[in-house]
């Protein structure tokens, strides 16, 4: 894969990025293992706390690819866009299922809170350049 360059102000998206999945990964094994059992749809065949916990680990390793390994920021990247679409089906049961946690505890909240996924797809592709790389396969 090759390198793309990116600018200070990705540079800077990215590890914030990448730190606030730190802070996500960190708070599914702890402190916020139950509030994410409201995202975990009923039909995966997994347990509720398994699933947070397995996808908490997920979370702290792209997290830490983020703010560390820049040299493969555009598969990090590429890696965490695909997470980000992979958990969207728990975002979309929280609504759904009318599910509170995190304070969305109407159904406007968490309609709102699902247009935000996008956000976070294209975040993570800007801020690692992998946006730029996908354009140029095109």
């Amino acid at each position: 894969m090759s390198t793309i360059d990116t600018s200070t102000v990705q540079d800077i998206a990215r590890i914030i990025l990448g730190l606030f999945m730190l802070y996500a990964g960190i708070g599914h094994l702890t402190f916020l293992r139950k509030p994410f059992h409201a995202q975990v749809p009923d039909w995966v065949p997994l347990s509720k706390d398994l699933v947070v916990v397995l996808s908490g680990v997920v979370e702290i390793l792209l997290g830490l690819g983020m703010v560390f390994f820049s040299s493969q920021k555009v598969l990090v990247g590429l890696a965490l866009a695909t997470f980000y679409i992979l958990i969207f089906p728990g975002n979309i049961s929280q609504y759904r299922n009318k599910r509170n946690a995190f304070g969305l505890n109407t159904d406007r909240k968490r309609f709102i809170r699902l247009l935000f996924q996008p956000v976070l797809v294209l975040w993570a592709l800007w801020s690692t350049g992998a946006l730029s790389y996908l354009i140029e396969q095109f």
